[in-house]
């Protein structure tokens, strides 16, 4: 096991405003040395020649083309409207 003490654990449950019981602090003291054990297996990996990476999959954004297109003129835009005044939606005031 890693080298971490109950008396660790407190200290910084103590920094970080933590109530903890000492149950709790043994649970914690076994949870984050298996933590740190683990870590060191991946310390003994041998990296040479591994780029570094935030994400283990090549991942692209797929976006079509941003082109400019012919959408609905603004008279046919206007034409269900139930009420319209010069060439725009009229809607109730929602300001006071």
């Amino acid at each position: 096991m890693a080298d971490i003490s109950k008396d660790q654990v407190k200290h910084v449950a103590h920094l970080a405003r933590l109530a903890v019981t000492e149950d709790e602090a043994d649970l914690f003291t076994d949870q984050l040395s298996s933590i740190i054990d683990y870590a060191e297996q991946l310390n003994e990996l041998d990296t040479d020649g591994v780029e570094p990476t935030t994400h283990v999959m090549d991942l692209k954004n797929v976006l079509r083309k941003d082109e400019p297109k012919e959408w609905i003129s603004k008279e046919d835009a206007l034409k269900n409207a139930p009420d319209k005044q010069n060439g725009y939606f009229r809607v109730p005031s929602i300001l006071e």
